[in-house]
Protein backbone atom coordinates (compact mmCIF):
# COMPACT_ATOMS: atom_id res chain seq x y z
CA UNK A 1 0.00 0.00 0.00
CA UNK A 2 2.92 2.39 0.54
CA UNK A 3 3.73 2.12 -3.20
CA UNK A 4 0.11 2.99 -3.98
CA UNK A 5 0.27 5.98 -1.63
CA UNK A 6 3.44 7.23 -3.34
CA UNK A 7 1.89 6.80 -6.79
CA UNK A 8 -1.29 8.59 -5.78
CA UNK A 9 0.70 11.46 -4.29
CA UNK A 10 2.75 11.78 -7.48
CA UNK A 11 -0.21 11.93 -9.88
CA UNK A 12 -2.14 14.20 -7.50
CA UNK A 13 0.87 16.56 -7.51
CA UNK A 14 0.72 16.61 -11.33
CA UNK A 15 -3.00 17.47 -11.24
CA UNK A 16 -2.53 20.11 -8.54
CA UNK A 17 0.32 21.71 -10.46
CA UNK A 18 -1.89 22.03 -13.56
CA UNK A 19 -4.76 23.39 -11.43
CA UNK A 20 -2.39 25.97 -9.95
CA UNK A 21 -0.91 26.95 -13.33
CA UNK A 22 -4.34 27.42 -14.88
CA UNK A 23 -5.41 29.42 -11.82
CA UNK A 24 -2.38 31.66 -12.39
CA UNK A 25 -3.38 32.13 -16.02
CA UNK A 26 -7.03 33.05 -15.49
CA UNK A 27 -7.92 32.72 -11.83
CA UNK A 28 -10.82 30.68 -10.49
CA UNK A 29 -13.13 31.83 -13.30
CA UNK A 30 -14.73 28.37 -13.15
CA UNK A 31 -16.68 29.68 -10.14
CA UNK A 32 -19.32 30.97 -12.58
CA UNK A 33 -20.04 27.43 -13.85
CA UNK A 34 -23.27 25.92 -12.66
CA UNK A 35 -22.87 22.28 -11.56
CA UNK A 36 -24.54 21.09 -14.76
CA UNK A 37 -21.87 22.87 -16.81
CA UNK A 38 -19.13 21.17 -14.82
CA UNK A 39 -20.79 17.80 -15.48
CA UNK A 40 -20.98 18.57 -19.20
CA UNK A 41 -17.30 19.60 -19.27
CA UNK A 42 -16.41 16.29 -17.60
CA UNK A 43 -18.54 14.48 -20.16
CA UNK A 44 -16.67 16.15 -23.03
CA UNK A 45 -13.32 15.08 -21.57
CA UNK A 46 -14.43 11.50 -20.88
CA UNK A 47 -15.95 11.20 -24.38
CA UNK A 48 -12.68 12.44 -25.88
CA UNK A 49 -10.72 9.82 -23.93
CA UNK A 50 -13.06 7.11 -25.15
CA UNK A 51 -12.77 8.37 -28.72
CA UNK A 52 -8.96 8.35 -28.51
CA UNK A 53 -8.99 4.86 -26.99
CA UNK A 54 -11.09 3.59 -29.88
CA UNK A 55 -9.45 5.53 -32.74
CA UNK A 56 -5.89 5.16 -31.36
CA UNK A 57 -5.04 8.56 -32.87
CA UNK A 58 -5.23 12.19 -31.79
CA UNK A 59 -5.41 14.93 -34.39
CA UNK A 60 -5.32 17.73 -31.81
CA UNK A 61 -2.04 16.71 -30.21
CA UNK A 62 -3.06 16.21 -26.62
CA UNK A 63 -3.59 12.65 -25.57
CA UNK A 64 -5.42 10.73 -22.90
CA UNK A 65 -3.14 11.65 -19.99
CA UNK A 66 -3.94 15.40 -20.02
CA UNK A 67 -7.66 14.62 -20.32
CA UNK A 68 -7.52 12.48 -17.16
CA UNK A 69 -5.80 15.42 -15.42
CA UNK A 70 -8.68 17.60 -16.60
CA UNK A 71 -11.20 15.11 -15.25
CA UNK A 72 -9.53 15.13 -11.83
CA UNK A 73 -9.46 18.92 -11.77
CA UNK A 74 -13.00 19.43 -13.04
CA UNK A 75 -14.21 16.76 -10.60
CA UNK A 76 -12.68 18.76 -7.76
CA UNK A 77 -14.23 21.95 -9.17
CA UNK A 78 -17.58 20.16 -9.21
CA UNK A 79 -17.24 19.22 -5.54
CA UNK A 80 -16.35 22.83 -4.69
CA UNK A 81 -19.33 24.12 -6.68
CA UNK A 82 -21.64 21.71 -4.83
CA UNK A 83 -20.38 23.08 -1.51
CA UNK A 84 -20.25 26.79 -2.35
CA UNK A 85 -22.82 27.05 -5.12
CA UNK A 86 -21.93 28.83 -8.32
CA UNK A 87 -21.16 32.55 -8.36
CA UNK A 88 -22.00 35.35 -10.75
CA UNK A 89 -18.38 36.49 -10.68
CA UNK A 90 -15.03 35.26 -9.43
CA UNK A 91 -15.55 35.37 -5.68
CA UNK A 92 -12.53 33.49 -4.32
CA UNK A 93 -8.80 33.96 -4.61
CA UNK A 94 -6.38 31.59 -6.27
CA UNK A 95 -5.10 30.72 -2.79
CA UNK A 96 -8.60 29.83 -1.56
CA UNK A 97 -9.18 27.75 -4.68
CA UNK A 98 -5.97 25.80 -3.95
CA UNK A 99 -7.02 25.27 -0.32
CA UNK A 100 -10.36 23.91 -1.51
CA UNK A 101 -8.59 21.72 -4.08
CA UNK A 102 -6.44 20.28 -1.28
CA UNK A 103 -9.49 19.68 0.92
CA UNK A 104 -11.38 17.70 -1.73
CA UNK A 105 -8.41 15.81 -3.15
CA UNK A 106 -7.53 14.72 0.39
CA UNK A 107 -11.09 13.49 0.94
CA UNK A 108 -10.99 11.61 -2.38
CA UNK A 109 -7.64 10.05 -1.46
CA UNK A 110 -8.91 8.97 1.96
CA UNK A 111 -11.94 7.32 0.32
CA UNK A 112 -9.64 5.57 -2.14
CA UNK A 113 -7.49 4.23 0.72
CA UNK A 114 -10.56 2.87 2.50
CA UNK A 115 -11.88 1.25 -0.68
CA UNK A 116 -8.42 -0.13 -1.50
CA UNK A 117 -8.45 -1.84 1.88
CA UNK A 118 -11.87 -3.38 1.30
CA UNK A 119 -11.39 -4.22 -2.40
CA UNK A 120 -7.71 -5.20 -2.11
CA UNK A 121 -6.65 -2.83 -4.91
CA UNK A 122 -8.84 -4.57 -7.50
CA UNK A 123 -8.50 -1.48 -9.71
CA UNK A 124 -4.95 -2.56 -10.56
CA UNK A 125 -6.29 -5.51 -12.58
CA UNK A 126 -8.65 -3.28 -14.58
CA UNK A 127 -7.98 -1.73 -17.97
CA UNK A 128 -7.73 2.04 -18.38
CA UNK A 129 -10.62 1.83 -20.85
CA UNK A 130 -12.80 0.44 -18.05
CA UNK A 131 -12.10 3.55 -15.95
CA UNK A 132 -13.22 5.63 -18.92
CA UNK A 133 -16.47 3.66 -19.20
CA UNK A 134 -17.10 3.88 -15.45
CA UNK A 135 -16.51 7.64 -15.52
CA UNK A 136 -18.97 7.98 -18.40
CA UNK A 137 -21.57 5.88 -16.55
CA UNK A 138 -21.15 8.02 -13.43
CA UNK A 139 -21.55 11.18 -15.51
CA UNK A 140 -24.81 9.94 -17.02
CA UNK A 141 -25.99 9.11 -13.48
CA UNK A 142 -25.09 12.62 -12.36
CA UNK A 143 -26.99 14.11 -15.30
CA UNK A 144 -30.06 12.11 -14.27
CA UNK A 145 -29.71 13.31 -10.68
CA UNK A 146 -29.24 16.91 -11.83
CA UNK A 147 -32.42 16.61 -13.90
CA UNK A 148 -34.16 15.53 -10.66
CA UNK A 149 -32.64 18.44 -8.69
CA UNK A 150 -30.24 16.06 -6.91
CA UNK A 151 -32.98 13.94 -5.36
CA UNK A 152 -32.30 10.22 -5.13
CA UNK A 153 -34.21 7.31 -3.60
CA UNK A 154 -31.50 4.70 -3.06
CA UNK A 155 -28.35 6.07 -4.66
CA UNK A 156 -25.39 8.03 -3.42
CA UNK A 157 -25.52 11.70 -4.28
CA UNK A 158 -23.80 13.77 -6.91
CA UNK A 159 -20.86 14.46 -4.61
CA UNK A 160 -20.11 10.74 -4.14
CA UNK A 161 -20.19 10.25 -7.91
CA UNK A 162 -17.83 13.19 -8.50
CA UNK A 163 -15.45 11.71 -5.91
CA UNK A 164 -15.56 8.31 -7.61
CA UNK A 165 -14.86 10.00 -10.95
CA UNK A 166 -11.81 11.73 -9.47
CA UNK A 167 -10.50 8.41 -8.16
CA UNK A 168 -11.12 6.53 -11.43
CA UNK A 169 -9.21 9.27 -13.27
CA UNK A 170 -6.38 9.01 -10.73
CA UNK A 171 -6.27 5.24 -11.32
CA UNK A 172 -5.95 5.92 -15.04
CA UNK A 173 -3.19 8.45 -14.46
CA UNK A 174 -1.28 5.98 -12.28
CA UNK A 175 -1.51 3.26 -14.91
CA UNK A 176 -0.49 5.60 -17.73
CA UNK A 177 2.23 7.43 -15.76
CA UNK A 178 3.85 4.33 -14.28
CA UNK A 179 3.31 2.11 -17.30
CA UNK A 180 1.09 -0.41 -15.56
CA UNK A 181 -1.38 -0.85 -18.42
Amino acid sequence: MSETNRQFDEVIAICRSMFEKKSSDYGPTWRILRPESVTDQLLIKANRIRSLEIKKESKVGEGIFPEFIGIVNYGIMGLIQLELGYADSVDITKETALQLFDKYITAAKELMYAKNHDYDEAWRSMRVSSYTDLILAKLFRIKEMENKQGKTIASEGIDANYTDIVNYALFGLIKLHFGEE
